[in-house]
């Protein structure tokens, strides 16, 4: 055995103890080790044994053995079993690699430069093995989960898994029996406001699983009634195609997305709003922001009034408005003056949905069109802005959206 592996092997408990220490002090779930010394020896053992089997192995760049992936997937297991969370085992993950990383440049440096040979055996044996380490702890996590959670929770799981960029998302889809492609529509529908005491929610749920196949999770707002539904749906693609704009359309919402939403909201019978941003796997954190903020700045609607999901295309003046707090307060204060005549919101709502087709909005307000005129003209006694002009297209739209959004409540 070379210098560099014998100074890894003469460091490995004291190593180890530095990383089960480190566990307890940075990850809340490991605080029990605190007070329970057993669990605390398990662990230490664990510790020890995972860097003395990579010392044994790396110099000839041997793999791990079916019994050495079987104790790791126990130790996955147990720790499941445990009740850790997805959080604190990516955390986990994270800590040991950065550990171990750290513990052979100190071994490295120890050796005054030399050991480059080892070091170099030791990294080619490092990556591939720690991902089959890995994928074995993570699935012995899973066969866990499997007995212990209901379906939904583990779709929930899933969905988190994928948003996070946590390794454990392809364990998690074969367990529930879903494939993962390349890109997704992610899709957020906000819910402000529900019923007290309303659980019919987890059951809606469940039937939108089990009806489209598609990785959600419900999210409330803090105490608040409200929340976000999240949805993945999954994209078709050309494997063929190379150019990522090709691969993920980003001012189009699928038609798998409108019929989820459709399903969804016609259940909950409450008003929503939808947005959606794609992208593909390795984006999707990103894109859980931008359908965020897109459902923040769209209109709520029911599923009864033309609910629909809405892209970045749709709402990128709401957006930008969100950002510029004086022009905000400024089309609020236009709003303030629309309140003084009757249904006049509603009316430039209507009038823009159908694109200032005069018969098509007084049918939809179910008014004459001398009473559309009517009120579209006092819009203008009001406001000093003629809602047909390219300025009143502009400015009122977006009063509309952002007082229908709820975004000045």
């Amino acid at each position: 055995m070379g210098t560099l592996f014998a100074e890894l092997a003469r460091q490995a408990p004291t190593n180890a103890r530095r990383e089960v220490e480190t566990y307890r002090r940075e990850i809340p779930e490991f605080a029990f080790l605190e007070a329970n010394r057993r669990a605390r020896d398990e662990t230490l053992e664990y510790a020890v044994w995972l860097r003395r089997r990579t010392i044994e192995l790396s110099p000839d760049n041997t793999e791990l053995s079916v019994d050495d992936l079987g104790y790791i997937a126990a130790i996955g297991e147990q720790r499941a079993g445990a009740g850790m969370s997805l959080d604190a085992r990516q955390r986990v993950l994270r800590l040991h690699t950065e550990l171990m990383l750290r513990e052979i440049n100190e071994a490295t440096a120890a050796q005054r430069g030399g050991g480059v040979d080892e070091l170099m055996r030791m990294m080619g044996w490092f990556a591939p093995q720690g991902e089959r380490g890995i994928s074995a702890y993570s699935q012995g996590y899973v066969t866990v989960l499997r007995r212990r959670l209901p379906y939904v929770e583990q779709i929930a799981l899933l969905t988190r898994a994928l948003l996070t960029g946590d390794s454990m998302a392809a364990e998690l889809a074969t367990a529930v029996g879903m494939e993962l492609p390349e890109c997704y529509a992610v899709t957020v529908i906000r819910i402000p406001d529900r019923p007290a005491g309303d659980r019919a929610l987890e059951n809606d749920i469940e039937a939108l699983v089990k009806t489209h196949r598609v990785p959600v999770m419900w999210c409330p707002e803090g105490g608040e009634r409200g929340g976000e539904l999240i949805a993945l749906v999954p994209l078709e693609t050309d494997p063929a195609e190379t150019d990522p704009a090709e691969i993920v359309p980003p001012y189009v919402a699928p038609d798998a997305v409108s019929d989820l939403v459709r399903d969804f909201a016609g259940t909950l019978g409450r008003p929503c709003a939808v947005g959606t941003a794609t992208a593909q796997w390795s984006e999707l954190a990103d894109a859980l922001d931008r359908a965020r903020r897109i459902s923040r700045a769209a209109p709520l609607r029911r599923a009864s009034a033309g609910l629909r999901s809405h892209t970045v295309a749709d709402v990128f003046v709401e957006l930008a408005v969100a950002d510029a707090p004086f022009v905000d307060e400024w089309l609020r204060a236009v709003a303030g003056r629309l309140e003084q005549g009757p249904d006049l919101l509603l009316t430039l709502d209507a009038y823009y949905l159908h694109d200032m087709h005069r018969g098509a909005t007084a049918a939809a307000l179910n008014v004459h069109a001398r009473t559309l005129d009517y009120r579209l003209r006092r819009v203008r006694e009001l406001t000093g802005i003629d809602p047909g002009s390219t300025h009143g297209v502009r400015a009122l739209s977006a009063i509309v959206t952002r007082r229908l959004s709820g975004a000045w409540h």
